[in-house]
């Protein structure tokens, strides 16, 4: 078996999940991942040399990473995305080749699967057929921004908070993902507010019965009630 079949039986359903590269037979994948070897990233590790990122491309095959700005005056951050499993990075530089000025944080223990990125994009040159699934991933993104960007400047926090959290529940479980356990500076960082702000409305949230909040963990109670809370809030406006 070679080493890139060995790397898409091991990690086949985070390969699945991977939007960017919908659609791929078992041929196309032994292909692709014959130029992308598999790195580990530790926890609360930093990544803020951003030029790796323009030579080096990354499929995340476990864990959390934030994708983060920082303005340089105020010291303010922002999240942008909390990428996982199946999300890559950095697409920015995959489309034009330029300097990307961002910042990486592991929230958790991370694995990918590295690539230079130049044997990414001539894999894209040999194969036009997938352009379409390229094109889609890069739509979901820029769609992502814009309406975080909308919300920064139409909504109030509450709504961004009842937004992030209605955002990650898993439906069919029942369950808050992703953000379930991280502590309220890092939810703030995700909607302009702080962590005091952030905590005021949890607390609201918690009082009439939406959500169970323990030691580093939120928890959903009741999700009809947070989506009548958030048609209420837009009721206001």
């Amino acid at each position: 078996m070679s080493a890139s079949n060995n790397l898409f039986t091991k990690y086949r359903s985070s390969l699945a999940s991977c939007e960017l590269f919908a659609n791929l037979d078992n041929t196309q994948w032994d292909n692709l991942l014959e130029v992308f070897h598999e790195e580990q990233w530790p926890k609360d590790s930093c990544i803020i040399n951003y030029q790796k990122f323009l030579f080096h491309f990354y499929i995340v095959t476990s864990g959390r990473i934030k994708m983060y700005q920082v303005d340089e005056f105020s010291v303010k951050e922002h999240t942008l995305f909390i990428l996982s499993k199946g999300d890559v990075l950095d697409l920015f530089c995959l489309l034009d080749g330029s300097d990307h000025k961002i910042y990486y944080e592991c929230l958790d223990n991370i694995k990918v699967l590295a690539a230079p990125m130049d044997k990414v994009r001539y894999w894209l040159r040999k194969n036009p057929d997938h352009y379409q699934s390229f094109l889609s991933y890069t739509a979901k993104i820029m769609r992502t921004l814009e309406n975080n960007v909308t919300q920064l400047i139409f909504t109030d926090i509450s709504t961004r908070l009842l937004n992030l959290i209605l955002a990650n529940i898993n439906y069919e479980s029942k369950k808050l993902e992703h953000i379930n356990d991280l502590p309220n500076k890092e939810i703030a960082y995700l909607i302009g507010s702080t962590r005091a702000v952030v905590n005021r409305h949890l607390q609201r949230l918690k009082k009439k019965g939406y959500i169970k909040l323990s030691r580093n963990q939120l928890e959903i109670k009741n999700i009809s009630l947070l989506l009548e809370e958030l048609q209420n809030n837009h009721i206001k406006f």
